[in-house]
């Protein structure tokens, strides 16, 4: 996994809430095992409609993604995040997330970064009305944009991971020292327990 210590570009208005994982990868092209090919289907059916945000140019590869509360509801499919991230978005920032999709999220990197609903519309109306750049530093967890900071919370071991360029695997891997050290002393307790 990339490391990912700042986010920083313009920020896409998607106004929407209970944005479900069918809606943002439908289910007739989850045809492949692989976690590539799915960007360009992302949000199909929200696309037949011309004036769809994601068709506006500008937005294209934007990093940061704004919308509304439940986001990535629905089915467990992890396909919806390889999806969002193909299309070049690192960070959504909405009221709520499904927790299916927020699972999903972390394993593949990609940030999801909750803030109240009065905050959210406040970045929804900025973002409308004019290219809104939001900088986002993982190591410090805010937001900054104009002359405002926002604060958000990420776990230690997500950020950890974040930071080092490292998925769940290669966490266990960098500690692989460690667990030999364990396990042999587990196995030495067992064997001097049997003995007595």
């Amino acid at each position: 996994m990339k490391a990912i210590k700042k986010i920083q570009g313009i920020a896409i208005p998607m106004n929407m809430t209970d944005i479900d994982t069918d809606i943002i990868i439908p289910a007739q092209y989850l045809t492949s095992t692989s976690q590539t090919g799915y960007g360009q289907h992302a949000f199909s059916r929200l696309k037949s409609d011309p004036d769809f945000v994601l068709n506006q140019s500008k937005y294209s590869q934007a990093p940061i993604l704004i919308t509304g509360a439940n986001f990535g509801c629905g089915s467990s499919r992890e396909h919806a995040v390889w999806a969002i991230k193909e299309l070049g978005i690192n960070a959504i920032i909405a009221p709520s997330f499904a927790d299916i999709f927020a699972n999903n999220a972390k394993k593949n990197g990609l940030v999801l970064i909750q803030q109240p609903q009065d905050v959210v519309d406040k970045l929804f109306n900025d973002a409308e009305s004019s290219e809104l750049i939001l900088k986002i530093d993982i190591e410090n967890q805010t937001i900054q944009y104009y002359e405002n900071t926002l604060e958000f919370t990420l776990s230690e071991f997500f950020k950890h991971c974040l930071i080092n360029g490292l998925d769940e695997l290669d966490y266990l891997m960098s500690n692989i020292d460690n667990i030999k050290d364990f396990k042999q002393k587990q196995v030495s307790n067992s064997l001097f327990i049997n003995r007595q």
